[in-house]
């Protein structure tokens, strides 16, 4: 047994020194610190440390900026091999500025998972500059059932103190002990995201959605895209998102609801490619595109499928709902258009910009003419999921939704309590309803968290009935602390989940830790209202004072941002994450926000790479003990030599044993365990990583020959 271990330990220490090697950070005239070379980069995308689902396509760019060379002399290695070889494709070389060069090739993948190495060397100003970035391609595979569907739900901003605030006022807390838990806060695994992008530790939502939807980071305001040296903010190197990847792969039906404009951060993120988020009406174009057109989409944002002919916002003088209907969509305008839909594509506009939220819309009746307008019949986040969900349930290859509520983020901007909690809480009713779904329907999993962080704090509590006629200074002395701060008196008689009276006698006292100047009296307002105004004395800048209209007798609190920031801004705090249904389990612990689209990908089993028709070699291979006498059956996929599983027991003189797509390999005090779709097998209890999972064909288990073969020698050694 001494002798086993020490065997498979120097393996893997090996293994473990390979990869260091390939991880270790190169150093290069680019890195030295000298002045005449500080000014000349070199950037590489994807960037460096990417995680790549082999086979997701993507655009590959290196870069020289702030320095001049000649396009041609970009030279660019993969492991070793020339960048074009190693994608069989011819590089377009330019020179964007004087003072730039480029090597870009478009529509490439990784085919085989692995460590990879991206050298780049580039002559420029009489040195040679060289970058080096390392990539980890990963397979999905490792789960012991794939989910079937995916339904993806973003509280947008939903950081843990807007969740504790909203299961307080839905809920209600007594002596100490809430009477309930949210609906997002009752599933089966708990995780923690980080949510930083490529360029800045606070994000904005476009490149926080862009992480969920494709696996890598990118800049604030970019979807879908690593940003480039080009002033275009289309033609930015594309990353394959979740709503084409699911479509090309597995021919799932895809979905995207949100309470925002549709082309907003968020729901542009699932499908789209740009680099300047606010592009909204070639995000609209994109949104049809046939590889990334979602079967069902719905929200605000009518104003860009139409021409300024017709009330809309295009300069083209398309109609997109006119494409939308010929490519065969049903068109809804308000809920009971929806309601009384059948149809498995939907094309849903309820409002021109952002949907009204759910005080305005839902809990203030009858509605104010002065906020939603003639929009009286919108419909709630819970109504577009169920109808998504009865659409998008129609297809035998499954489905992804992704399900946005969009203004607790927007209404805690300026800072409204009660239409971020309100909206929060409409958000956790649909969390219920897609548990519901899912509880029917074993093969769905339910991913509920936020793209990003908010700085609201809950400081205590507020006696609305002391504070009557209170101003200013007199109002701060009214908020509870400690023994003071009693539990909040919200009650909800009908039992919809909110509360009868937002101001109920004892409420809870937010603060918020990003803000500009502003007045706070702590009861609800009856219009959303900006917490600042542009100084009028200032006007050669933003510069933003507190608005004397909000709350004009609260307490005043001195802003500790920037006076351009108007209202406040978002936070880098980790966010939670809840999931329930096959590949749960994946969300547990701390988690980079790239994860989440990783362990989406592994939950669905996503095979990224086309895997064609697999033939079993004639000749098959020599078999792994060194005999010539005996051959094994083999195959080959993507250009890896696979070998039968129970051909190369037989050659080591080894008892096989098949179960459930799973071999156990044993002889005297030796097992090997061999697992269909895993990247590991395991000898005798010690885990042995493949670089491509096991495959089945026509019934039988097949390895990677070379990694296999070299722990089957092991195995034939140890039993002779």
């Amino acid at each position: 047994m001494n002798k086993n271990f020490k065997v498979l330990s120097s393996a893997v220490l090996a293994a473990a020194i390979a990869f260091a090697t390939v991880n270790s950070p190169s150093v290069s005239a680019a890195d030295a610190p000298s002045s005449q070379q500080a000014a000349a980069s070199i950037t590489i995308l994807p960037i460096d440390r990417a995680t790549i689902l082999a086979g997701q396509k993507l655009d590959f760019r290196v870069e020289l900026n702030n320095g001049a060379a000649n396009k041609d002399d970009i030279k660019v290695s993969i492991n070793g091999v020339d960048a074009e070889q190693f994608f069989g494709k011819k590089a377009e070389r330019t020179n964007a500025s004087a003072n730039s060069a480029e090597f870009t090739i478009r529509d490439v993948n990784f085919d085989k998972a692995g460590i990879y190495t991206v050298k780049a060397d580039i002559a420029a100003g009489g040195q040679t500059l060289t970058k080096s970035v390392n990539y980890e391609v990963f397979e999905a595979v490792g789960n012991s059932k794939n989910a079937k569907n995916v339904i993806l739900m973003i509280g947008d901003g939903m950081s843990a103190n807007i969740r504790t605030a909203a299961r307080v006022v839905s809920k209600g807390i007594e002596e100490g002990k809430f009477k309930g838990w949210l609906e997002m806060e009752k599933m089966d695994h708990m995780g923690m995201i980080t949510t930083s992008g490529m360029d800045s530790i606070v994000t904005d939502s476009a490149n926080s959605a862009s992480a969920y939807a494709t696996g890598h980071k990118t800049a604030v305001n970019a979807e879908g895209v690593y940003p480039d040296n080009t002033a275009d903010p289309l033609d930015d190197p594309r990353v394959e998102n979740i709503v084409e990847l699911v479509k090309r792969t597995k021919g799932m039906a895809t979905g995207i609801v949100t309470t925002a404009d549709v082309t907003d951060a968020t729901p542009a993120a699932m499908a789209t490619h740009t680099r300047k988020r606010s592009t909204s009406e070639a995000i609209t174009n994109m949104f049809f595109e046939s590889g990334s057109r979602p079967d069902v989409l719905m929200g605000g944002g009518l104003e860009w499928f139409l021409p300024k002919d017709q009330g809309g916002k295009r300069t083209d003088g398309k109609s997109m709902i006119d494409s939308f209907k010929t490519a065969g969509y049903s068109y809804v305008t308000n809920k009971t258009e929806l309601s009384a839909n059948q149809s498995d594509k939907i094309l849903g506009l309820f409002r021109p910009g952002n949907m009204n939220v759910y005080f305005d819309r839902e809990y203030t009746k009858p509605n104010n003419p002065d906020i939603v307008g003639k929009y009286t019949d919108q419909p709630t986040l819970m109504d577009m999921t169920a109808k998504a969900i009865d659409a998008l349930d129609n297809n035998k290859n499954g489905f992804f939704l992704m399900v946005e509520g969009a203004s607790i983020d927007k209404m805690a901007h300026p800072m409204d309590f009660e239409r971020t909690i309100w909206d929060t809480i409409e958000f956790d009713k649909t969390v219920g309803l897609a548990k519901q779904y899912a509880q029917e329907h074993k093969d769905t999993l339910v991913i509920v968290t936020a793209d990003h962080g908010h700085s609201m704090t809950l400081n205590g509590t507020y006696d609305t009935v002391a504070a009557a006629g209170k101003t200013g200074e007199e109002l701060r002395e009214i908020v509870g602390t400690y023994a003071n701060s009693k539990f909040p008196t919200y009650t909800d008689a009908d039992g919809d989940g909110f509360p009868d009276n937002p101001d109920s006698q004892w409420k809870i006292v937010a603060g918020w830790g990003n803000h500009p100047d502003y007045n706070e009296d702590y009861l609800t307002n009856p219009k959303p209202v900006n917490p600042t105004i542009q100084d009028p004395n200032v006007k050669d800048k933003a510069w933003y004072i507190a608005n004397p209209d909000k709350d004009p007798n609260g307490i005043h609190f001195n802003g500790n941002l920037p006076h351009e920031e108007s209202t406040e801004v978002h936070t880098f705090d980790d966010v939670p994450v809840n999931a329930s249904g096959p590949g749960a389990e994946l969300f547990s612990g701390y988690l980079d926000n790239t994860k989440v689209f990783k362990n989406m990908v592994t939950a669905l089993g996503i095979k990224a790479v086309p895997a064609g028709k697999l033939k079993a070699s004639k000749n098959g291979v020599n078999a792994v003990n060194g005999s010539d006498k005996m051959n094994v059956a083999s195959l080959v996929k993507n250009g890896v030599t696979y070998a039968e599983v129970g051909g190369l027991a037989v050659a080591v003189g080894a008892k096989a044993e098949s179960k459930d797509n799973q071999a156990t390999l044993t002889k005297d005090q030796t097992t090997v365990i061999v697992k269909a779709d895993s990247n590991v097998i395991r000898v005798n209890g010690q885990s042995v990583s493949l670089d491509q999972p096991v495959i089945v064909n026509d019934g039988k288990l097949y390895a990677p020959l070379r990694p296999v073969a070299a722990s089957l020698r092991l195995l034939g050694r140890l039993v002779q």
